[in-house]
């Protein structure tokens, strides 16, 4: 029996963007009649009662799309290097256009090493 899987790489045919959804997003897309969304101009995207920014986030590590090919055999989809983040948006005061919207400012949760390293860094 053995012990290996067999994996073969070819150059991708399509390219692939990975998306985060927020929680509350995924929720509304699995309900039983999931709304259609829009992406305005701006890189908004819209949905019947929120908006959310689209946020490129590059990786230094890549994420490698694998794919069956035959049985027991192994290919990749694709490579990608960056991610697309969603962040939630809240509407100006007075403002009934969705695609006008102010991003709120992402939370920075500090790691371990800031707390060890980086306390008199701002």
């Amino acid at each position: 029996m053995p012990t290996s899987i067999p994996l073969t790489h070819t150059p991708p045919n399509h390219l692939y963007k990975l998306v985060e959804l927020p929680s509350d997003l995924l929720t509304l897309l699995e309900s039983e009649n999931p709304p259609t969304l829009k992406i305005t101009f701006s890189a908004v995207l819209v949905t019947p009662k929120s908006s959310y920014s689209l946020r490129q986030k590059n990786t230094s590590n890549a994420l490698i799309l694998l794919g069956l090919k035959e049985e027991g055999e192994v290919t990749t989809l694709g490579t990608l290097h960056e991610t697309v983040e969603l962040v939630p948006m809240v509407v100006q005061a007075g403002d009934d256009d969705q695609s006008s919207v102010a991003a709120q400012a992402p939370k920075v949760v500090k790691g371990k090493w800031h707390e060890k390293f980086g306390r008199g860094r701002k």
